[in-house]
């Protein structure tokens, strides 16, 4: 109960402090609300665009959730491709990795210009082309170091390859693989908001962050700032739960 209770009151009071610095610090400082908005001016700005948050936050967060599943999908049959075979782990690595060192932002404009007029299947594209890479890596790791041994065993056993993978490669692979969905997570969420400020169509909270950026609404800024780091936490922590589900076996506890 206790463990419980330690593990929602503490991140509870973390996120309290930090409202009380940055409210200090913007009244230290003097700052009015059209330089730097504090945490007291966020709640009128989402009663007065309370409807907005709702339509636009649901508009990022399916899109975003979308991109997402097609990464983690993507994601393991590539990893499993490069974690079997060593040919196309050394074909494949210099790829993805030159892939990802691009900045995404310069690549909505590409998408725009090939994908014309499909805003959300870009939206999705973007969450999806920003959020895989941690996931192949991961799991072509943790499937690339798998003990010889135990695969060499079950074969010897007559086990077929799906056997080794359900009983030996999937459960080692677990970890690593939450531990990078929580990394995408984030990443996808980036993705998603780049289209929508970059290429705004008028959905999603990115597109109400340049509406408060046009008609220099600090406030109602910031508010969007916090309702997707709201939405990030929130589908992070989903991630949290399906670890214990599937991978709790590892967790390890800490005193």
């Amino acid at each position: 109960m206790l463990d419980k209770l330690q593990k929602i009151g503490v991140p509870l009071i973390a996120i309290a402090i930090f409202l009380a610095l940055w409210e200090a610090l913007v009244w230290a400082n003097g700052w009015p609300d059209y330089k730097m908005a504090s945490p007291s001016d966020l709640p009128p700005a989402f009663w007065k665009f309370h409807t907005l948050f709702f339509t636009m936050g649901w508009q990022t967060l399916w899109r975003t959730v979308a991109g997402l599943l097609i990464a983690v999908l993507f994601g393991i049959l590539l990893g499993m491709v490069m974690g079997f075979s060593r040919v196309a782990r050394d074909g494949l690595y210099p790829l993805l990795v030159g892939f990802n060192a691009i900045p995404k932002a310069t690549l909505v404009p590409v998408i725009a210009l090939v994908f014309i007029g499909q805003y959300d299947f870009n939206t999705v594209l973007m969450a999806f082309l920003i959020s895989f890479f941690p996931i192949a890596v991961s799991v072509g790791i943790g499937l690339s170091t798998l003990e010889p041994e135990y695969r060499d065993i079950l074969a010897a056993l007559g086990a077929s390859k799906v056997t080794i993978f359900r009983k030996i490669a999937l459960p080692k692979t677990l970890p690593e693989f939450f531990g990078a969905l929580k990394v995408s997570v984030t990443l996808a969420f980036i993705g998603t908001n780049l289209v929508e400020i970059v290429s705004p169509h008028g959905k999603g909270l990115g597109a109400l962050f340049l509406s408060g950026q046009t008609n220099s609404d600090y406030p109602l800024m910031f508010a969007v700032l916090i309702a997707l780091a709201f939405l990030g936490i929130v589908l992070y922590y989903a991630v949290v739960a399906l670890e214990k589900i599937f991978a709790g076996w590892a967790e390890r506890g800490t005193h």
